[in-house]
């Protein structure tokens, strides 16, 4: 179902998956999209794999529009419109999970942010600006801002559990971190140096109070092209972070839908979908 809200004057729309008389006090997922697309059109490139978390009826998937394409995220070096026109996107998050609260009856408590690329960006600016309205945090081909060009550096994520997926071979978010390549610069509108998707789990768990070692784990690969690997920060009574390396795979999404061959390959052996359910415990009914 297609809504809009109003936020500082402004109209923002989003797609809404579930049924407003489900049961009461279910999970609600915000989907961010990447750069250049819209929600509808971050739904068909992952070929509507975040829907099967709506269909058991324990949570409710909101698709969300960002301005002109993009998310006002909070790397100091952004230039597109959501940045230059000071889209008030956490405003938009905050609106939207208190409109839905009403309308679908989920439990705020149980908010869980996805975010892809820009999106992903997106998730680490709600983690570290407004970390109350969200459970936790899946950020997928996008690695941690460096200081120098992180708006939020007075800021300090609660702790909360994260997951990210990152791919050896992403052209656009380099997994080693650093700076962006010229092209992606340009084509984006973006800039600064970014952390590496390791160091960026290890900032994760740091600030969730992790200090055991993490564990990694090679997954079952169907093919020689991609595999992946999961390092695990664990440590009772602290939130966890994993990190899912996607080694030869592209800035992509695993899962059933194969990204446009530019972006790189995309590994087919796990579903992200499915990933993020287990992770956040997200089609879990709460009990108490």
């Amino acid at each position: 179902m297609r809504d809009s809200i109003t936020v500082n004057g402004a109209r923002r729309t989003y797609e809404i998956i579930g049924s407003a008389d489900g049961n009461p006090g279910r999970s609600l997922v915000l989907v961010f999209h990447g750069s250049k697309q819209t929600g509808a059109k971050h739904r068909k490139f992952i070929g509507r794999a975040y829907d099967a978390l709506a269909e058991t009826g324990a949570a409710v998937v909101v698709y969300l529009d960002g301005h002109k394409g993009n998310w006002n995220d909070a790397r100091r070096e952004s230039s597109f419109p959501a940045r230059t026109d000071n889209s008030d996107d956490v405003g938009f998050v905050r609106a939207l999970i208190e409109k839905v609260a009403l309308s679908h009856d989920i439990d705020p408590a149980r908010v869980y942010a996805i975010g892809y690329s820009n999106g992903g960006q997106m998730v680490i600016r709600l983690a570290h600006e407004t970390p109350v309205l969200i459970a936790g945090a899946a950020v997928i081909a996008a690695t941690m801002p460096a200081p120098e060009n992180f708006l939020l550096g007075d800021a300090s994520p609660a702790p909360m559990p994260v997951l990210l997926i990152n791919g050896t071979k992403d052209r656009i978010v380099p997994y080693a971190g650093g700076a962006y390549i010229w092209w992606a610069r340009l084509a984006f509108k973006v800039g600064g140096r970014n952390l590496s998707a390791p160091e960026s789990a290890a900032y994760f768990a740091a600030h969730n109070g992790i200090t055991a070692q993490p564990t990694s784990t090679k997954l079952p690969a169907a093919n020689a092209a991609t595999s992946i690997e999961r390092t695990e920060y664990r440590q009772p009574g602290h939130p966890s972070v994993a990190l899912y390396t996607v080694r030869g795979g592209g800035h992509t999404i695993p899962g059933p839908a194969k990204a446009p061959a530019v972006l790189g390959r995309t590994n087919q052996d796990v579903q992200t979908a499915r990933l993020i359910d287990e992770f956040f415990a997200i089609t879990t009914p709460a009990h108490g």
